[in-house]
């Protein structure tokens, strides 16, 4: 791994981390009555203590990219940390994937239960849009208004929400997908946050327009080559590596471009769209080196 870009990792996944620390802590903020103790518990087992932080890391990056850093894309970086972990609550769900095990700790509804999991998931949600709408993550207020409308769009039934509606048809479908409803399934699931970490850092480093179409295709393709990546690692991964559950796509029917496709060509697709992530960074030069190591790693990773 390239040294600077594992430092800016790690770097990022710090100050996120310390970040959503004190969001999620239990004291009430302006504007709240209460902090339910176990609601909080349960929002920060999801939220603290795990994971990469790759999706916050290219929020930060991208803003950076345009000149911007600081509280600003920190908050908005947390912001979409907080609907991530909300989407893995749920997704653990029983009535989802049913999975035991997250980031090698017993999911939310292991630890708590399920109806706390739930509302746990709820409050990561809304409390996204809280964090992002405050006037600390931007000083213009039409730049919150596009942030917010974007991140609801790329939550909603029209992103992950939609996404994952299409995944769970899938599961119950007759014959296997064709490889555009694929590809359009892990798009909305999960491309989706990916492609908004890079256009929201454009959006609050006020980018040109012909920039942010840049940032879009850029973290788009990322976004394409994670989900690749990620059904390889289920497909040939270690579990205790991982953290989480393997080899459970082909048991669950998953729909994903390795059961079409096969080990092989996923990987060369992979491979390819990370390819065309970093073409699409070219605009940019040399200021955006640490955003195409973010490609490099994202078909690179073993979790």
């Amino acid at each position: 791994m390239n040294p600077e870009f594992s430092e800016r990792l790690t770097e990022a996944a710090t100050r996120v981390e310390a970040k959503l620390e004190q969001l999620l802590s239990h004291q009430p903020q302006e504007g709240e009555i209460a902090r339910p103790v176990r609601l909080m518990d349960a929002m920060r087992h999801s939220a603290l203590g795990g994971g990469k932080r790759l999706r916050p890391f290219l929020l930060i990056e991208s803003a950076r990219l345009f000149g911007l850093d600081g509280e600003g894309p920190l908050r908005a970086a947390c912001a979409l940390e907080l609907v991530h972990c909300y989407s893995l609550v749920h997704d653990d769900l029983p009535a989802m994937d049913d999975d035991d095990l997250r980031r090698g700790r017993p999911t939310v509804h292991k630890a708590f239960d399920e109806a706390t999991a739930i509302l746990a998931g709820d409050a990561l949600l809304t409390y996204a849009f809280d964090v992002l709408a405050h006037d600390a993550t931007h000083a213009d207020a039409q730049v919150r208004i596009r942030l917010v409308a974007r991140l609801a769009q790329t939550a909603g039934f029209g992103g992950m929400a939609g996404g994952q509606m299409f995944d769970l048809m899938a599961e119950r479908a007759m014959a296997p997908l064709p490889r555009a409803e694929i590809e359009r399934l892990q798009q909305m699931k999960t491309g989706a946050l990916l492609r908004y970490a890079g256009e929201a850092g454009a959006i609050l480093g006020r980018a040109s327009a012909a920039d942010l179409d840049a940032i879009i295709a850029y973290s788009t393709a990322l976004g394409a080559a994670f989900q690749v990546a990620d059904d390889v690692l289920d497909a040939e991964g270690d579990e205790a590596a991982m953290g989480k559950r393997v080899a459970k796509d082909a048991g669950r029917n998953k729909a994903t471009l390795v059961s079409l496709l096969g080990l092989d060509e996923a990987q060369r697709l992979r491979d390819g769209l990370a390819d065309q992530a970093i073409a699409a960074l070219k605009p940019f030069g040399q200021r955006a080196t640490i955003l195409a190591e973010a490609a490099r790693f994202t078909v690179a990773r073993d979790r």
